[in-house]
């Protein structure tokens, strides 16, 4: 490619055209890059000698009709661009050449448009063929520049505009991540975002596209009625009613809240809804908002709607009607509730009883629970203290959980956290009477559990050993160390390392295949833990979730592996025995 260019650098010697001519290929070193200079059909071209792909040398290629093979994966380029044709395979950085008094000269600077356009089209790209190694080269690549923020809006926006069945795993995934970056190791948080993403690629693929119903003209703007139309829409599965509804909401510029409560109301107008999804989805879709921005709404809120439709609804459940009617017994507290709270409001109460509460709802009679929580309600304690009372005795399921249980009996506990860590994040966004019901259900869903912690495996105390985030790792290398991770936090805690605790379990989580619970679980235990830092409770929301996460351990890591490849590969290292 022969052309004129303003020189950045002094050109580099490549040979003599007729050199060339008679090699076709010379390999020069310029400015710390290995380049493959190539003469084919009477044309001159430059390409970076590292495939960027895998980093194999392109020099060991094959070349014909303009295109150059690489002999270890078989991707192909352009030699005129360097641009491949496999969506696997990242374009080739060419170079400018000139041909003078026979000479070749190759300008050291590679011809590259700017970073943050390139690395968001791979970006794109990733998540549309689903590729790991493009999407870890894109987050290696962006990080560089500072583009988290705009991974988090792309890769969202993209999971709802290209799935019809709404609001995944993937993109709970993605926000989790999101949400605990400040507590992860620097060099662990592209690589969360890099989880995230990979797991929305695989919630959208081969799935169809999401199309979007139009908001109502309306000029109605009473943030009641559409509280009434939404639950009402969602309680009769009418799926297409309740987009239009939530979308003129937010499109007449209903406050925040007031939309917060049109969903919440929604998901816990029926008991544990799909037990416990619907709420959990719903505050992360709010929370993916906190990080892209608000006026995503009219297009992220809607993806939750496929869901609330299709939900179970627990009091159709036999384990909520026999041999205790739980059902009955929550709909007696739902009548109740706004009188509780109204009367409560009048002399609020400082309370610092969530042991007492939570050990009450482990292990004592439904009846009994209820009625305490409906005292403290009455007394005046704050809903948002009962709510994540009720998420910190969720979290001691895991803590005595008997591995002598079944397996799948780690995602029952799961569950529960889950959604009360859910019920929790959301009565702090938008506490409303119709919320706090699902305080009360989230109580009687750890009630139901009851039989996993019998008998209870006991919390371990400090053996005085000084642990240290290797031994809590080492821990995670052996399936059935459940304990022994368990011990080794204990002893960390002990000597005052809980943001190192949290830090640790956050890259034992990353470095796995981790599946959807292993992500929400570590992510709802980091939040509880910010709720009750620095006492015992606190210690023992990390401990349940270190046992489930070892639980869950180890597996192949393979999804680690490729982002560990993308990372090499941006630093320039050789992933192969060069030969030269």
């Amino acid at each position: 490619m022969v052309t004129t260019q303003r020189r950045r650098k002094p050109r580099v010697r490549v040979c003599t055209l007729d050199e060339l001519k008679s090699s076709r290929t010379k390999v020069v070193s310029a400015e710390g890059r290995t380049v493959l200079v190539i003469a084919d059909q009477g044309n001159v071209y430059a390409l970076d000698n590292r495939c960027p792909h895998m980093g194999f040398p392109l020099q060991r290629g094959t070349i014909r009709d303009g295109i150059l093979t690489c002999h270890w994966h078989h991707a192909k380029f352009d030699l005129g661009s360097g641009c491949t044709f496999d969506p696997f395979a990242d374009d080739a950085p060419s170079f400018y050449v000139e041909i003078r008094d026979g000479e070749v000269w190759l300008d050291p600077d590679p011809i590259e448009e700017p970073r943050l356009e390139h690395w968001l089209a791979k970006l794109e790209e990733g998540l549309e063929q689903n590729i790991r190694l493009v999407l870890a080269k894109s987050v290696v690549g962006l990080n560089r520049v500072g583009a988290t923020k705009e991974i988090l809006k792309r890769a969202s926006l993209f999971g709802i505009r290209n799935r019809a069945d709404g609001w995944s795993t993937g993109l709970s995934i993605l926000t989790a991540m999101a949400n605990v970056l400040p507590h992860l190791n620097e060099e662990d948080r592209p690589l969360a975002l890099y989880q995230g993403l990979v797991h929305v690629a695989r919630s959208t693929s081969g799935q169809p596209p999401d199309f979007d119903l139009e908001p109502l003209r309306t000029s109605e703007t009473r943030p009641e009625r559409y509280i009434d139309w939404f639950r009402r829409f969602i309680d009769v599965r009418a799926a297409d009613a309740a987009e239009r509804t939530l979308r003129t909401a937010i499109k007449v510029g209903l406050s925040q809240k007031s939309v917060a409560d049109m969903v919440f109301a929604a998901c816990t107008d029926h008991l544990f809804l799909d037990g416990g999804h619907s709420l959990d989805f719903a505050n992360k879709a709010f929370e993916l908002l906190d990080h892209i921005g608000w006026e995503h709404a009219e297009e992220v809120l809607p993806s939750l709607i496929p869901g609330l439709v299709g939900a179970q609804r627990m009091e159709e459940s036999s384990s909520w009607r026999h041999p205790v009617d739980l059902a009955q017994l929550l709909s007696e507290v739902h009548e109740e509730i706004d009188t509780l709270i109204e009367e409560g409001a009048t002399h609020p109460t400082a309370w610092d009883g969530h042991e007492e509460l939570a050990r009450t709802i482990l292990d004592g009679d439904p009846s009994h629970s209820l009625d305490m929580m409906k005292d403290l309600v009455k007394r005046g304690v704050a809903l948002q203290e009962l709510s994540a009372a009720v998420a910190y005795a969720a979290s001691l399921r895991p803590v005595h959980f008997r591995v002598s249980n079944e397996f799948s009996d780690w995602d029952t506990i799961h569950h529960v956290f889950t959604y009360t860590n859910a019920v929790d994040q959301a009565m702090r966004r938008a506490p409303s009477k119709l919320l706090a019901r699902g305080i009360f259900d989230g109580a009687m869903a750890v009630y139901l559990e009851r039989f996993l912690n019998i008998p209870k495996q006991p919390v371990p105390s400090s053996s005085g050993r000084n642990s240290s985030p290797q031994d809590v790792l080492a821990s995670f290398d052996a399936q059935g160390r459940v304990d022994a991770t368990a011990q080794a936090i204990v002893d960390m805690l002990a000597q005052g390392h809980h943001q190192e605790s949290i830090a640790t379990l956050g890259h034992a989580l990353l470095r796995e295949d981790s599946g959807f619970h292993q992500f929400q679980i570590y992510e709802a235990a980091v939040r509880q833990y910010q709720r009750f830092a620095g006492t015992p409770a606190g210690n023992n929301v990390l401990i349940g979730a270190a046992r489930f996460l070892s639980a869950h351990s180890p597996t192949v890591r393979a999804v680690g592996q490729t982002y560990d490849i993308a990372a090499r590969l941006h630093r320039g290292e050789a992933l192969h025995d060069e030969v030269t």
